[in-house]
């Protein structure tokens, strides 16, 4: 049976429609998630703005790509071959071709503006409220808070070890700088969460290396860290957790960081801090996103006891 007259475009619309949906639902995505584009959720105003440009970029290209669909199956449909008749032959379409050349380079300078515009954003530096050193060796961390001292007259420092993975505990809704730097080989600092990452070299400063980088991280939260660059046997072991604490908090822990432990007669530890604050799982003083690793490679199992990984840690 043949089909009516005008009944071709209104179907095609229908059924592209119903494959579309039929997509988005089989994706099991929220509508929040399938406005996202698969950018995976931040906790810094720097990953929103990242967000925001992969964002309109999707769309864009989108656009245009619905746009040359459109055409091809506008071609297919309605300039299919009716006869052996040659259609008229053009060699040249000067107008044509502005419009081909023009269009694209408006597209690149474009994407290019917001991509430059969204990096400065990102890498902007301020006057910090909090600076912390990221230091960075085979196969764990130190984090150091210069602009706290112990009674010993030490900076704050937290060191992993290999029972216990390091705590980098900061503020939210604070400007933190991180100052990087590697103890021996190249290493990478790496918060999936931030949609950040930075590699960490040995004497950045004489290497002329810019190793420092700032955000402001949202809301408070566990958030796993790792090494994103390849630098030994145990590589894939050398994660540490970001631990966000509400700027009270983080006052509180600084505190007690900067003060005798009457228990043990020595500065607090992290992992003593946290427990002393008693605020949930906040504090809990060994990590909860990731566990240490064991070096013996014939047994390979983390230790753990009541769920947490063993380990005190500093």
């Amino acid at each position: 049976m043949a089909l009516k007259d005008g009944t071709r475009v209104p179907r095609l619309v229908k059924v592209g429609g119903l494959v579309g949906l039929v997509c988005v639902v089989a994706t099991g995505c929220s509508p929040d998630q399938v406005l996202r584009f698969g950018w995976p959720t931040g906790v810094t105003s720097d990953a929103d703005a990242m967000r925001q440009l992969w964002t309109w970029s999707v769309i864009a290209a989108l656009a245009v790509g619905v746009l040359v669909w459109g055409l091809i199956f506008w071609t297919v449909t309605f300039h299919r071959k009716k006869s052996d008749e040659l259609p008229r032959q053009f060699q040249y379409n000067n107008p044509l071709e502005i419009i081909y050349t023009v269009i694209p380079f408006v597209m690149v300078v474009v994407l290019f503006y917001f991509t430059a515009t969204t990096q400065q954003e990102v890498q902007a530096e301020e006057e910090p409220d909090v600076a912390v050193d990221v230091i960075s060796f085979q196969w764990n961390w130190e984090f150091r808070y210069p602009g706290y001292t112990t009674p010993d007259g030490e900076a704050v420092s937290t060191v992993g070890t290999t029972n216990w993975t390091p705590l980098l505990v900061l503020p939210t809704d604070s400007n933190v700088e991180y100052r990087l730097s590697s103890k021996d080989v190249i290493h990478s600092f790496f918060v999936p969460k931030f949609h950040f990452k930075r590699d960490t070299f040995p004497h950045p400063d004489k290497n002329n290396q810019d190793n420092v980088f700032q955000n402001t991280i949202d809301r408070e939260g566990s958030f796993v860290g790792r090494c994103a660059e390849l630098c030994g046997t145990y590589h894939s072991m050398m994660n540490f957790e970001v631990r966000a604490l509400s700027p009270d908090k983080f006052e509180r822990f600084m505190e007690l960081r900067t003060r005798v432990n009457p228990s043990t007669g020595q500065p607090y530890t992290t992992a003593e801090a946290l427990t002393e604050m008693d605020c949930g799982e906040l504090c809990a003083p060994n990590s909860v996103t990731t566990i240490p690793f064991d070096p013996d490679r014939q047994n390979s199992t983390p230790q753990t006891q009541g769920g947490q990984t063993v380990g005190t840690g500093d």
